[in-house]
């Protein structure tokens, strides 16, 4: 049997979430221009409107050099092995961060890429792997509602004999259902703490509105990442208790 989708059937009780922001957005725009025709500055408003999507664009395309370069040397590095490498190099921090995610999980794999891309600045490469983290972790989580301990089959490739849900000292319960995971919790904070070692789009932002020196932001950025990154692990590890 293989680890996939298609072997568990979990409904996303959140798609109202996802439509109640639209609503949210949408909302937000009509309130404006309303209150600009009731002020008289709906051709302000009109202007504005041009002048903003004018701007995102120019910043969208001097955005697009800077991602497609550093997105390629990711592509070139997962080719070479590299980050392979870097993830066995790091698989004891995922284990202290993780403890209850079981070893050889597909979660880690993609948990590893994800941080990896974050500390590089690419906030798009890091998406991708981020989303397939969390349906791993969607599915572990199902897992432990079913109360299957095991699973036999093939994961990426790769013979799986068995899945525990950690350690014997510390038996992982399922949370209630449409609840996040603590996994889903501390992925999150750290994607939201994100530790970057070259902050890419800031510092094309800064180039785009004509900083003098736009790579400055890197030291400072390490040090409040580093520091963000730190607090997050400890209030990560505090709540897991």
């Amino acid at each position: 049997m293989t680890w996939t989708q298609a072997e568990y059937s979990i409904k996303n009780p959140n798609i109202q979430d996802v439509q109640g922001m639209n609503y949210l957005w949408g909302g937000m725009l009509l309130v404006g221009i309303f209150y600009g025709a009731c002020t008289g500055n709906l051709g302000a408003v009109t202007e504005g409107a041009i002048d903003a999507s004018r701007e995102a664009v120019m910043l969208a395309i001097s955005l697009l050099g800077v991602t497609a370069m550093w997105t390629g040397l990711m592509e070139v590095a997962g080719k070479a092995g590299i980050l392979e490498g870097i993830t066995r190099k790091i698989r004891p921090f995922l284990r202290f961060l993780f403890p209850d995610i079981p070893e050889g999980h597909p979660a880690l794999e993609r948990i590893a890429v994800n941080l990896i891309a974050n500390f590089f600045g690419l906030g798009a490469a890091a998406t991708p792997p981020g989303l397939m983290a969390m349906e791993e972790l969607a599915l572990l989580e199902e897992e432990r509602h079913t109360g299957s301990r095991s699973l036999q089959g093939t994961v990426s490739g790769k013979e799986i004999t068995s899945y525990g849900y950690g350690t014997k000292k510390r038996q992982k319960r399922a949370v209630v259902r449409g609840t996040a995971s603590n996994e889903m919790c501390t992925f999150l904070i750290l994607n939201i703490s994100s530790l970057q070692l070259i902050p890419v789009n800031v510092i094309a932002y800064r180039s785009q509105y004509g900083s003098a020196n736009p790579a400055a932001i890197v030291g400072p950025g390490i040090v409040a990442t580093a520091v963000s990154t730190a607090v997050a692990i400890v209030f990560c590890k505090i709540m897991d208790r």
